[in-house]
């Protein structure tokens, strides 16, 4: 699992289908709902895999044992996903100063 386009669109259609499957809060209060910690930790094992996967692929070509496409690929969906966390790691980062720099 990586974090590209293609899962951040089953992710968030997941969140609406349970969002508008589940009661109102003020209605029943002990629905469960999707839980933002669960998903940034779904999202991070996937990063993870993904790094992991094209450190294999690479290793793999380096054996003799690959094709150099499916390294190139692996190694590329791998770029991907660092570029794309490193870009969530920034926003969130600029997220946090904002709040600081917001008056009392």
């Amino acid at each position: 699992m990586s974090i590209d386009s293609i899962r951040a669109a089953e992710i968030y259609a997941e969140i609406a289908r349970a969002a508008s499957d589940a009661p109102r809060a003020e209605q029943t209060p002990d629905v469960a709902r999707p839980d933002f910690g669960a998903l940034v930790q779904d999202a991070i094992s996937g990063a993870e895999q993904s790094l992991k996967a094209g450190e294999t692929a690479a290793a793999q070509v380096a054996a003799g044992q690959a094709s150099l496409v499916d390294v190139v690929t692996a190694v590329s969906a791998a770029e991907v996903t660092l570029e794309t966390a490193i870009a969530v790691r920034n926003r969130v980062i600029e997220a946090y100063q904002d709040i600081l720099r917001m008056p009392i």
